[in-house]
């Protein structure tokens, strides 16, 4: 009797909110080649969908580290994909000495929500050094992971207010939302999954700031504990 209500109550959770749970099936590929100390970095798009997708977009970081001497290349710009199109996105040349090391990702968003990522790393095998995160520059991100109306609302003003705030932490900020009691759900902030914010969704938008501003102010506080852990190491 148990497993027949929590399928029925699945179902129909399913049925008012998963319109807007849906993802578009559009995947991103970083594809390495390397010859001597050149190594050729390509980013592709696949369109999964038997639709014509746009409003697309793309982030391409290549990140170098020779002996502790960090560079950096990043392409980004807007695409289209045809239906089942397969598309180069871009192409980056880097030298590469036997003991640097390469890291690359890829971002993938469509109207601003990130759709999918893609990274491939290209270590020395005999490499040892602790590599301090935080010269890899892949900051800023935020998923968001609502199923409705409201987590999409509240996914916005979080955003609006990261964007304003000029913070860039250097981790990924994860926006959740899962099914509740009844037709209500739980929105919940995560980072490097751990659960630093959690409130039921409610579509006042007072409370919705209000939530926000809880929530940065306990992401401050994280990442200050994060970086006074790392300083010990």
């Amino acid at each position: 009797m148990v497993r027949v209500f929590t399928f029925l109550f699945v179902l129909l959770f399913h049925l008012l909110y998963g319109q807007e749970d849906e993802k578009l099936k559009i995947e991103g590929e970083i594809l390495i080649q390397r010859n001597d100390e050149l190594v050729i970095v390509r980013a592709q798009a696949y369109n999964g969908e038997q639709f014509y997708v746009d409003e697309l977009n793309y982030n391409l970081v290549a990140v170098k580290n020779a002996s502790g001497n960090f560079s950096k290349n990043n392409q980004t710009s807007d695409f289209s994909l045809q239906p089942e199109e397969e598309k180069k996105l871009s192409e980056l040349r880097i030298n590469l000495g036997k003991d640097d090391e390469l890291r690359t990702y890829l971002f993938i968003k469509h109207k601003g929500k990130l759709l999918h990522r893609d990274t491939l790393f290209l270590i020395p095998t005999k490499k040892t050094a602790i590599v301090n995160e935080e010269n890899f520059l892949i900051k800023g991100i935020v998923v968001d992971e609502s199923i409705t109306r409201i987590g999409r609302d509240y996914h916005d003003w979080f955003y609006k207010e990261y964007l304003v705030s000029g913070k860039k932490y250097p981790f990924i900020i994860k926006i959740i939302e899962k099914p509740a009691i009844g037709r209500n759900s739980v929105i919940h902030i995560e980072v490097e999954g751990k659960k630093i914010h959690e409130f039921f969704a409610r579509p006042e938008e007072e409370y919705l700031k209000t939530n926000v501003v809880y929530a940065m102010r306990k992401l401050r506080n994280f990442n200050q504990n994060r970086k006074t852990a790392f300083s010990k190491l």
